[in-house]
């Protein structure tokens, strides 16, 4: 081994000079003759002149900002922080660890002062200052404790138990804080939580929907229900709603009944169309309905349909359009609304309906007639002829735009027939409303999906999963009527909207309302 004090020595300015813990130097001999009364003296005039630069920042503090200056100094004494001794003492010891470490004398003139005062916000490069002597070393963490410099800590609530919170609030977790959450910069809740629910009995299906209202004209889905009951099943033939066609209605209401009943509903409307409207034991089957699940349903006529199926798409129609074609293709009956948008644009679409005319033909009555399982192209194409027979007797003149292929003239389709074709145009393996609801489609792909399900049998069309043996049957009369809108109406683009009578419902409700009016009271909604 060798020994460490022999050898070369580093030199005075070297990196080993720095200063080591107590005041002494890393050398380990000569450098400590001497060191005390160096020390003592550095020490003198250090203090010396922080009293006096400390004197004269005083004065000038206390000229300009005394009260505040004492108002801090009072709010640290009782937050807990060091004394002014503590800090006077490390104070100087700072100052003289700077010192000597930079190998510079302490000027009495007041430039020492004027130097600490410019990097007293500065962080040492090279070590942190010392504690002093007698300092706790728990002063740093005693100052972290403060409630002024504390950081913020996540409060961790217990969730509540009370299932009326979950029941009441769509099962949301924290009720209250969603509510305030939802107050505007006006204090007025825009997202209120009263819930709507509105149910369409048509020919063919069963829908529910019960929906909580958002930002404006938008609401929020919080439950629904949806099942193939064909109540208009023989309707053509007979003129009366078969027994087995009620039974398969009053199971799904009962459903229906069940979701209401277990909810907190502000308002609800409940409606039954083509089926009930055209068969002569329409009225007995809704009194039975009522004896049976408690639901009242009304029977609507064909313009307020069709006026509902406007207000269903509202939000699918662009600020570009200038003129719409909108149809909805049910199972009894097909609405069609002609739409004309000029500059000043009304919050419901419905407004803007110049022409409408509701056609006695739906994809079972049509189906029924000419057969839907085994279709040919001589059967299709006499479906057509039947439905556009229909449309010549409608006095309407030619939409704005249709003629010449412009592109503010489009056609919006709502119904099953419309969703499946663009399933199936879509090759979704399940079928999918967030990707078909508001999708476009071309006039050519239209064409190939028609010709394409015109090419398949009743179980080719079963198998796919965008139809189903449910609708199998029904597809192609769908498509009959479709196309004889198209030829009535030349669109080189359609949009496809998987809603609605029930959208519709649930936006005139909320807007009769004012759930979406700014800083206005919502009316008080009256038991009919």
């Amino acid at each position: 081994m060798t020994d460490p004090d022999r050898g070369q020595r580093p030199p005075n300015e070297g990196a080993s000079t720095g200063k080591r813990k107590g005041g002494g130097s890393r050398r380990r001999g000569k450098a400590k003759r001497g060191a005390a009364p160096q020390a003592g003296a550095v020490s003198q005039a250090l203090e010396h002149a922080a009293n006096q630069a400390a004197a004269t920042r005083r004065s000038d503090i206390d000229a300009t900002d005394g009260p505040v200056r004492k108002r801090k100094k009072r709010r640290r004494n009782r937050s807990g922080h060091k004394g002014s001794e503590a800090i006077a003492a490390q104070a100087v010891e700072k100052a003289t660890s700077d010192k000597i470490m930079t190998n510079d004398a302490p000027a009495a003139d007041g430039r020492a002062g004027k130097k600490r005062r410019r990097s007293r916000n500065r962080r040492g490069t090279h070590v942190r200052p010392l504690a002093p002597a007698g300092a706790q070393p728990q002063a740093a963490s005693t100052r972290q404790a403060t409630p002024e410099t504390a950081p913020a800590q996540p409060h961790h609530h217990p969730r509540p138990h009370h299932s009326a919170d979950h029941h009441h609030h769509g099962g949301r977790r924290n009720p209250q804080h969603q509510a305030e959450r939802a107050r505007g910069a006006s204090g007025h809740e825009q997202w209120p939580d009263d819930l709507y629910a509105a149910l369409d009995l048509g020919t063919n299906n069963c829908r529910l929907l019960i929906a909580q209202p958002t930002r404006p004209g938008q609401f929020r889905v919080v439950d629904a229900f949806s099942r193939i009951v064909r109540l208009g099943e023989g309707l053509a033939a007979n003129g009366r709603l078969s027994a087995e066609a009620m039974d398969r209605a009053v199971e799904a209401l009962r459903v229906c009944a069940g979701k209401l009943a277990g909810r907190q509903i502000r308002r609800m409307r409940l409606i039954a169309t083509e089926a009930c409207r055209a068969a002569e034991n329409g009225e007995e089957f809704l009194a039975r309905v009522t004896v049976e699940t408690g639901l009242e349903l009304e029977i609507i006529n064909r313009e307020t349909e069709a006026r509902l199926a406007v207000s269903g798409c509202s939000s699918l129609v662009g600020r570009e359009a200038r003129s719409v074609v909108l149809f909805d293709i049910g199972g009894g009956s097909s609405e069609i609304a002609v739409i004309r948008i000029g500059e000043n644009r009304s919050s419901r679409l419905a407004n803007h309906i110049t022409h409408w005319t509701s056609l006695p033909v739906g994809v079972v009555t049509l189906s029924e007639r000419h057969g839907g399982k085994d279709v040919t192209p001589v059967v299709f194409e006499a479906m057509i002829q039947e439905v556009q027979g229909m449309l010549e007797r409608f006095d309407c003149p030619p939409a704005f735009g249709s003629n010449a292929g412009d592109d503010g003239f489009h056609l919006i389709g709502t119904s099953g027939t419309v969703t499946t074709l663009a399933g199936v145009h879509l090759d979704l393996p399940r079928y999918d409303r967030r990707k078909v609801d508001g999708l476009w489609l071309s006039d050519a792909e239209v064409s190939a999906m028609q010709a394409k399900l015109l090419s398949w049998d009743y179980a080719g069309r079963a198998a796919n999963p965008c139809i189903g043996p449910d609708r199998a049957d029904l597809v192609l009369a769908g498509c009959a009527i479709l196309e004889a809108i198209r030829r009535r109406w030349p669109s080189s683009r359609m949009r496809v909207a998987d809603r609605g009578l029930r959208e519709g419902l649930l936006t005139d409700m909320m807007a009769d309302d004012g759930v979406w009016r700014r800083g206005r009271p919502r009316r008080p909604h009256k038991e009919r």
